[in-house]
């Protein structure tokens, strides 16, 4: 009897506008673009992931500017109050304002953030060997595709002008430029000290900005720690 009044209950029903994208009925190009406007999400999701389980501090600090990034959208959407194109085409939105894109900010941040890591500051910390180089272009091209994607589909999807789109690209381009000299300038050289604090201990922070390949480090330091356990294991067992 509970489930049948609930069931008839004059309840409105809203959908989590996170991840509601809306695209036209029928439209493949569509519906692929609304996937790849997703991908702002993903990498929030995976930076997330990565501060848990690495709890390396360029990384939170790169999350850090992409928050910094977020917050400087949304106060700019309150000042300037650009309506979105084609007003009421979608049911669920953050915000009717759309100048500038949030998402196209995001990725032009990041996406700029991570071609000066790429090409400045491993330049400095390792030496570009032909298939460095090579796989850093090859990166390098991925990510201008996917931030172009996720800018044009945006605009396919009339959730922005190309107006808002390109000057979400700017500043977010700007911001990424300016967080990552930040970064290198005033935070890298504190980050030693910050890794010593007693607090960073205790939840296993750690400074890596010194360690030129911290996959090849990893890869190496662990299966040296896993030979060195099984040759013991190997003693005790004799």
């Amino acid at each position: 009897m509970a489930l049948e009044e609930q069931c008839s209950a004059p309840s409105r029903w809203r959908s989590i506008s996170l991840t509601h994208v809306e695209f036209p009925e029928g439209d493949l190009t569509g519906h692929m673009l609304a996937y790849i406007s997703l991908l702002p999400i993903a990498i929030l999701v995976g930076f997330v992931t990565l501060i848990v389980f690495k709890r390396e501090l360029h990384t939170i600090s790169f999350f850090g500017g992409l928050i910094l990034n977020e917050g400087v959208n949304w106060l700019l959407k309150h000042i300037l109050r650009e309506p979105r194109p084609c007003a009421g085409t979608h049911a669920t939105l953050h915000t009717d304002y759309g100048m500038p894109s949030s998402h196209s900010q995001l990725m032009w941040f990041f996406v700029v953030y991570f071609f000066l890591f790429l090409y400045l500051r491993m330049h400095q910390t390792n030496n570009a060997r032909c298939v460095d180089l090579l796989w850093r272009h090859i990166l390098s091209i991925i990510l201008l595709g996917v931030a172009l994607s996720v800018s044009y589909s945006r605009v396919y999807l009339l959730y922005h002008t190309w107006s808002q789109v390109f000057y979400g690209g700017v500043v977010g381009s700007t911001i990424g430029i300016l967080w990552f000299f930040f970064t290198q300038e005033m935070l890298t050289p504190l980050f030693p000290k910050i890794a010593a604090w007693p607090i960073s201990e205790y939840f296993l922070v750690r400074d890596t900005s010194l360690i030129p390949n911290i996959l090849w480090f990893e890869y190496t330091v662990t299966r040296s720690e896993a030979r060195n356990r099984q040759r013991k294991l190997g003693t005790k067992l004799q």
